[in-house]
């Protein structure tokens, strides 16, 4: 957390008061994030403009004058944009004032990151080998096939290799796989041709069902303008050991899968 739906509600709260901004300073309180902040930015993000905001996967890229801003939300991050002179508090760890804006990062667990890139987004280390993205043309049946065809691990574990497609984190493979009717710990070159349809079809629909409700918020997570996200209201299996199954009644079920929760209706899917 966040995913893909709240990287992409965030990308969008952002887009609209900030691009085609110039900046006009950048303050660094802590820089000590995933990996740290790089000390420049300070000096040379002001007067540079604001020309862009795009997302690929969980990463935002603010396209700049001179190079583009890669900011991860890590596990806690988020951005807002704030009136100028709202004092920050202590896990408010960068902010970027645009004229009487100011686009402030907060991250308490401090996973998250903010860096520089001043070439190709293809040749950016933390973003060469990333999948296809969910929602656009890339990702298909067939695609989803072809990068699951050789890997034996969980198909939960599968579709959140960032390689095989992107921004699909804990929350979404759970709920995708409840949709598509397939337990979480099947072997992913086991699914069926129609098995890999049905997910491809669900991964993209839970994501779209995400985005309309302003996605999910369980801890940390809120819109650039302060509001919660309401997917979690929907849920079919994520959080809810124990509880009935929305679908048949049965208790929903959890185990562990790569060290993280894993929720599942063993009636539902098989």
């Amino acid at each position: 957390m966040p995913e893909l739906p709240e990287v992409e509600i965030t990308r969008r709260g952002i887009a609209g008061p900030l691009t085609g901004r110039r900046i006009d300073a950048c303050t660094i309180r802590n820089g000590g994030l995933r990996w740290p902040v790089p000390a420049h930015l300070a000096g040379s993000l002001p007067g540079q403009t604001l020309r862009e905001i795009d997302r690929r996967g969980k990463y935002l890229l603010l396209r700049l004058d001179h190079g583009t801003l890669i900011i991860h939300l890590g596990m806690s991050g988020s951005l807002r944009v704030l009136p100028n002179g709202v004092p920050p508090e202590k896990h408010d760890h960068i902010d970027i004032v645009f004229g009487d804006a100011t686009l402030r990062l907060r991250d308490p667990r401090r996973f998250g990151a903010m860096l520089w890139h001043d070439g190709p987004d293809a040749r950016h280390p933390l973003l060469a080998h990333l999948g296809p993205e969910p929602l656009g043309a890339d990702f298909s049946a067939g695609a989803l096939a072809g990068a699951l065809a050789h890997r034996r691990c969980a198909i939960k574990l599968a579709i959140m290799d960032s390689a095989v497609v992107v921004g699909v984190g804990n929350i979404y493979a759970s709920e995708s796989l409840f949709r598509a009717r397939i337990r979480p710990g099947k072997a992913a070159h086991r699914l069926t041709g129609p098995q890999v349809a049905r997910l491809a079809d669900e991964i993209r629909q839970t994501l779209r069902d995400a985005l309309a409700a302003g996605g999910s918020t369980l801890r940390d997570f809120l819109h650039t303008d302060g509001q919660p996200g309401y997917f979690q209201q929907s849920y079919f299996v994520y959080g809810r050991d124990g509880e009935a199954c929305r679908v048949c009644g049965t208790a929903i079920r959890s185990r562990r899968l790569g060290s993280r929760s894993t929720f599942f209706c063993t009636t539902c899917q098989r």
